[in-house]
């Protein structure tokens, strides 16, 4: 198909899905990388008990806290 067909089909809101190959997809920004941070031992604890009591482990709930914040900001 000829990309100006399949941008025809894409602009009548046409189901395009089969004519993308999506065997090599993937979503920006999904990555992850490691960051170390040092917490008071107060701090800690405290983060520990939110988390258990939300049903999370620290990590995920720093993600949370973390998102929550990033989405505040205008940049994000």
């Amino acid at each position: 198909m000829k990309a100006t067909e399949f941008d025809k089909r894409f602009d009548n809101s046409e189901d395009v899905i089969e004519f993308l190959d999506l065997s090599k997809a993937s979503r920006p920004g999904l990555g992850k990388k490691s960051v170390r941070i040092d917490f008071p031992d107060r701090m800690i604890n405290g983060i520990d008990q939110e988390a258990k009591r939300l049903g999370l482990d620290r990590q995920s709930l720093l993600e949370v806290w973390v998102e929550e914040k990033l989405k505040q900001s205008s940049e994000y």
